[in-house]
């Protein structure tokens, strides 16, 4: 009898497989811009490393003195100027609401709800875009491809997000890339399933290839839920 495999580890929920980010800020919006009617300057006082993330994070200091983290995006330095509110022009790093974006405008760091502060778009080069203004509705192209409908009052940043070539740069040393996957709590290297034995695996016993399907039920036991699990289809996606 093989030992128990690695999806069933991972979901006992052991230290081993515990993610620890171990981020040093707390990026969002402050409360202040729920009055998005009047018209907020602020400006950027730092831009610093935040472990676990892998864009870089703008300290934005405000006028009576308080500051919040964001997300930086392409462009953005020490001194610069951010307008946050209805009247903020369309410059990159400032904050309106998604009612004021004109349709093709790249944006980021987007609210889901108004007054969450900022939950979509945050990963280093990504970027939503603008699709289409309906009365109280905004539809936005994720960089998922997928389409979604927000409120007008949800805030959003204009730009990218910085950091965008960081997968880019190949790591060179297996070294490297294992120190990477500790900081994470990921264990490397990760062997793949048809290399194993058939004690080991549901994929392995095989020498070239799996020979049937690599999608499995919702439902399958632990011991067997490992590949593609309730895949609606597989493949690339045709244009």
């Amino acid at each position: 009898m093989g030992k128990r495999i690695r999806a069933q580890r991972i979901g006992r929920g052991s230290s081993t497989f515990k993610a620890s980010l171990r981020r040093k800020y707390e990026v969002g919006y402050p409360a202040q811009l729920i009055s998005r009617s009047r018209l907020i300057v602020g400006a950027v006082r730092k831009l610093d490393h935040d472990p676990g993330r892998g864009a870089p994070v703008a300290i934005i200091g405000l006028e009576d003195g308080e500051d919040f983290p964001v997300v930086a995006v392409e462009g953005m330095h020490v001194g610069q100027l951010i307008q946050m509110g209805e009247q903020a022009p369309i410059s990159p790093g400032n904050i309106l609401p998604l009612g004021r974006i004109p349709e093709g405008t790249r944006i980021s760091m987007i609210e889901h709800k108004p007054g969450d502060g900022g939950k979509l778009v945050r990963a280093p080069g990504t970027y939503a875009t603008v699709t289409a203004q309906l009365g109280d509705k905004t539809i936005v192209s994720l960089p998922s491809k997928k389409v979604m409908e927000l409120s007008s009052k949800c805030l959003a940043m204009i730009g990218v997000v910085a950091g965008g070539g960081m997968k880019d740069k190949p790591f060179l040393k297996a070294g490297k890339k294992y120190h990477w996957m500790e900081a994470k709590h990921r264990p490397y290297p990760r062997v793949r399933g048809v290399a194993m034995v058939a004690a080991l695996h549901p994929f392995g016993g095989t020498r070239k290839k799996l020979g049937r399907p690599e999608t499995v039920s919702r439902n399958a036991p632990p011991g067997r839920k490992v590949g593609y699990i309730a895949a609606k289809r597989t493949g690339k996606k045709k244009k």
